[in-house]
């Protein structure tokens, strides 16, 4: 047969055929729209993965997933169906292409880590898509309630429950000093914080050392980065600092 034969093209355009490309075309506009909701919130907030990104990744997962249900229909039909198709195969693929991007969006500044939220809801969109291409789509549509609940409300509920913030401190000592684990220990306690285990890095050069660590608060109270930054300056012993809230 002519590999360019009327029947062979009309084979990509037979009525089967274009049925099951209106149902997958549903799938993915479904996931499009679910991946963007979910995806609104990290654009609201001015993250750099927003609604594009998101629905694009949530798209595509269930446009990946959605095709393993239609072998017969591969290359209009004309292979024959020498195996059989294996989803689970399909969404292991999936999975591991999304912890690569999820990867890309998490960034590490000294001892602050941010991008985890952005990441898992990364992945959780991924998992919105493979519901929609499977044909869940009552569950796709709960995930995405629960996802977006989540992100809206889930730091909310964690800002109003008792916890103990931690401080991330950059401290530049005086060439003349030579700093000790406790009298920064001291520092911390007069502040209301503690020095967290593990968490000292020291920095030396030919001028001055620097200490990278972590605060963590001794009970409930939250003091201000402006306050803990004043405490600092009426240090001698300091030639620079810095202070931020440690992220994760």
């Amino acid at each position: 047969m002519n590999p360019i034969s009327p029947d062979r093209l009309i084979s990509f355009w037979s009525l089967a055929q274009l049925e099951a490309s209106v149902v997958i075309l549903m799938n993915i506009v479904g996931a499009l729209f679910l991946g963007m909701v979910v995806g609104y919130e990290r654009s609201y907030h001015g993250r750099a993965a927003g609604m594009r990104t998101y629905g694009l990744v949530c798209m595509a997962s269930a446009a990946v997933t959605v095709i393993v249900g239609y072998p017969q229909f591969w290359f209009g039909g004309l292979l024959p169906l020498t195996t059989t198709a294996d989803p689970t195969r399909v969404i292991q693929g999936i999975v591991t292409g999304i912890g690569f991007l999820g990867a890309g969006v998490i960034m590490k500044e000294g001892l602050n880590i941010s991008g985890l939220t952005t990441a898992a809801s990364i992945w959780a969109s991924s998992a919105i898509g493979i519901l929609c291409g499977a044909g869940f789509y009552f569950a796709a549509i709960l995930l995405a309630l629960i996802a977006s609940a989540t992100m809206i409300w889930g730091g909310r509920i964690e800002a109003a429950l008792p916890s103990r913030h931690a401080v991330s401190v950059i401290l530049r000592f005086q060439t003349s000093y030579r700093p000790n684990q406790t009298e920064i220990n001291d520092l911390a306690n007069a502040l209301g914080y503690r020095l967290a285990e593990g968490s000292i890095a020291v920095i030396s050069n030919n001028k001055h050392e620097e200490w990278h660590l972590v605060f963590i608060a001794t009970g409930n109270h939250k003091i201000s980065i402006p306050a803990i930054a004043e405490s600092l300056e009426r240090c001698d012993f300091l030639s620079g600092y810095q202070v931020a809230f440690a992220r994760n």
